[in-house]
């Protein structure tokens, strides 16, 4: 059952590929905010998803966060979020990355529980009619 207080956790350790050269976000070889943000996107969904009803998911729609320090390749982050708001089908997340030396980005994360068939048709549907 979905209720505030749910915790996730990820870590791993930056690569190349996770930086802002390789992202498009910047040209350094520091772990860049699009690859954050997608660690906390990943780490708020698989908290919740032992909650959801089987044909349940969840879709990402707001966030707010700062990236606040530079880490660099080889350094382990570690992504910690926890449900803070259920209503109905809107879930809040706070969400935290943390390296070695301190946080590294914070903010909230908004998802909402879908159904997986009924959200695929209408994706579906503008598919087979593109404007």
């Amino acid at each position: 059952m979905l209720q505030a207080g749910i915790k996730g956790k990820i870590e791993l350790i930056v690569t190349k590929d996770k930086c802002a050269g390789a992202l498009g976000s910047g040209e350094l070889d520091v772990f860049a905010t699009p690859a954050m943000v997608a660690l906390m996107e990943e780490t708020a969904w698989k908290s919740v998803v032992s909650e959801l009803q089987p044909g349940e998911g969840t879709v990402g729609t707001a966030l707010n966060v700062r990236h606040l320090a530079a880490t660099p390749v080889g350094l382990r982050v570690t992504c910690e979020t926890e449900l803070t708001l259920v209503d109905r089908r809107r879930l809040v997340f706070d969400v935290k990355v943390y390296d070695p030396f301190g946080l590294v980005g914070e903010g909230t994360h908004e998802r909402f529980v879908i159904q997986y068939e009924k959200f695929m048709k209408k994706v579906d549907e503008k598919r087979a009619n593109p404007a």
